[in-house]
């Protein structure tokens, strides 16, 4: 099989393309969520105060809900998800303190991504995710996060890879772009972001993967030889890529599903009290206070062999919220809670 060099990708878009290649894969690795804190969340028992993968897919979750009400696009909420898993697995956290951290990561990551006019001011996202934070207490763990993360927050994702293969095989192809649809390409990515076993994954084996697996749905001979060639210049063994590639195909088949909510359908439903719907009717910037949020390390002032750093604080959790007058609840979906929160 030929290399994916000059000989193959001829032409000044094909070699600007693979030099483009060649800066994602120097730059994944320094990108990527600390794998031993990933395995510890992952090993992690439920309970009440510990974080665990149930609790952190959860939260993914949420992020995605927030993109999608805001408008805000895929790259967002893959960034906002390396932001938080990269911090996750470096901190001791405990999930009374998860819904600030994912409030604070879907804002930096829309600082970095979206237009000045597109980012959604603190208050809205704090009313609309019901963080039951301060605005201060996001500014302060905002600046929690960033501090731990060397103010890297810009990352190399499976997104970039994503649209780069992309890019890569409609350059030496005849076929119409329209075989391989990006959007839903994006979906299912996003379908990944939302387990935590696939922050494991190197972001360029992930996304070659999910572009596998649709060119075989396809069934074009001459995109797959493409891909295989890609493949080959990456050095991916055989053997991580198709462990990946089956870890994939198992998660598309369940979002597939009919049982599955699919990350770009899902309408935001939101549960609140009667006496909640009336304090923000008539006083949406209400937000209940939060008790400050220390930054504690471990004892030593050093990193643990087996664990992250601790963020543990005796304060009560952040997901409390005042006791209701009563106790019925009511749902409304998007275009309702757009009214109660941003009344015209």
């Amino acid at each position: 099989m030929k290399d994916l060099g000059a000989e193959h990708l001829a032409g000044g878009e094909g070699v600007q393309l693979l030099g483009l290649l060649n800066f994602y894969l120097e730059q994944e690795q320094r990108f990527q969520p600390r794998e031993k804190g990933l395995s510890l969340m992952e090993d992690t028992p439920e309970n009440d105060n510990t974080l665990c993968s149930r609790l952190r897919n959860a939260k993914v979750e949420d992020l995605r809900s927030l993109t999608n009400f805001f408008g805000s696009c895929t790259e967002t909420f893959v960034l906002a998800v390396n932001i938080l898993d990269r911090f996750l697995a470096l901190m001791k956290v405990k999930p009374k303190h998860l819904s600030c951290i994912g409030v604070c990561c879907f804002l930096l990551a829309a600082r970095m991504v979206e237009e000045e006019g597109d980012i959604p001011p603190t208050h809205d996202v704090i009313r609309i995710s019901q963080c039951k934070c301060t605005a201060s207490d996001i500014k302060r763990m905002e600046k929690i996060i960033s501090e731990k993360l060397h103010y890297e927050l810009e990352a190399t994702t499976a997104l970039n890879f994503l649209h780069l293969y992309h890019a890569i095989v409609f350059c030496h192809t005849s076929e119409r772009k329209e075989i391989l649809n990006l959007d839903k390409l994006e979906a299912q990515l996003k379908a990944c972001n939302c387990r935590l076993v696939f922050s494991k994954a190197k972001p360029s084996v992930l996304a070659l993967c999910l572009l596998n697996l649709e060119i075989e749905t396809v069934k074009s001979v001459e995109l797959l030889e493409i891909l295989l060639l890609v493949k080959k210049h990456l050095k991916i063994s055989d053997t991580e890529f198709f462990y990946w590639r089956e870890l994939v195909s198992k998660c598309l088949a369940e979002y597939s599903s009919p049982e599955c909510c699919k990350p770009d359908l899902k309408k935001l439903v939101w549960i609140v009290s009667r006496r909640t719907a009336q304090n923000l009717h008539n006083s949406h910037y209400s937000v209940p206070e939060l008790p400050t949020i220390p930054e504690g390390g471990c004892s030593d002032g050093s990193e643990s062999e087996d664990s992250g750093e601790d963020m543990s604080c005796g304060e009560e959790s952040l997901s409390s919220s005042p006791p209701s007058d009563q106790e019925c609840t009511f749902f409304f979906d998007f275009k309702v809670a757009q009214t109660l929160c941003f009344p015209s």
